[in-house]
């Protein structure tokens, strides 16, 4: 199936609001802003299939115009079931100048010989407010699904003014690559990775911040480093969904 999702939001009277929303079966958007005389604009990502399945290509678009801000949501996990050949997913965001973008969708379960790309093409512009996150679990665990789909790929290119600055490459095989082994999860079973980029500010306490605030979570190791341009980029490893997924939503009240 092929399913398109088109987002443009913009600004009046110092308060965001959706100009523009085009999308097709099964994707669908949802605002779910409380006060809608405030920053930032909440819309909901929602699907009416069960996940993504055999062949399913998804096309999103998001433009967030000069001074706008928007937080995206997910409904749920995003299941990758059970593949013969695979899917693909893009995701192109266009941040012009002094916007806020924040996206930590749910994480991803990929099941059983399950085959998915994920190329996300994030460009932002000056003065802007970047932070995206993705979490990823070795599959149905409570099944017994450790590590059995067949490919997860997930590329995240970051550009600033056109120019490529941050290019993330996630690619697990497991037949090929054994998860457990040293240089990989290490005996982790989840991981996640999240990126927060914003100029103007002091990169060097909120790193020292993040870091103490992750000191106080047992079963997780983490790191956290400056990026090439200002900003962090933090790496999570676990053994549970929820664990990662509610860690990096509490790293995301503090920034």
């Amino acid at each position: 199936m092929n399913a398109q999702l088109q987002i443009q939001v913009a600004a009046r009277n110092k308060c965001s609001y959706l100009k523009k929303a085009f999308f097709t079966t099964p994707l669908k958007v949802m605002n779910i802003t409380e006060d809608k005389n405030c920053n930032p604009l909440h819309l909901m990502l929602m699907s009416s299939s069960p996940g993504i399945l055999d062949g399913d290509e998804y096309d999103i678009n998001i433009e967030i115009e000069e001074n706008a801000a928007l937080e995206m949501h997910t409904q749920a996990y995003q299941r990758l079931f059970n593949m013969k050949q695979e899917a693909v997913q893009q995701v192109k965001l266009l941040l012009h100048e002094g916007a806020s973008f924040c996206y930590l969708p749910h994480p991803s379960v990929p099941h059983q010989q399950s085959n998915f790309t994920s190329r996300n093409h994030f460009y932002l512009s000056n003065h802007c407010r970047f932070i995206f996150g993705e979490v990823l679990t070795c599959g149905r665990k409570l099944n017994g699904e450790i590590f059995l789909f067949s490919k997860y790929h997930s590329i995240s290119s970051i550009y600033l003014n056109n120019k490529l600055v941050i290019k993330e490459n996630l690619l697990m095989q497991p037949s090929i690559i054994n998860a457990g082994l040293i240089g990989q999860l290490e005996g982790y079973t989840h991981q996640a990775s999240l990126i927060y980029l914003q100029q103007g500010v002091d990169m060097k306490s909120i790193q020292q911040l993040l870091l103490q605030f992750l000191s106080t979570k047992e079963e997780i190791e983490a790191g956290v480093s400056t990026a090439p341009i200002n900003g962090l980029i933090i790496r999570l490893l676990g053994n549970g969904a929820e664990q990662l997924f509610d860690c990096m939503k509490q790293m995301q009240q503090l920034l």
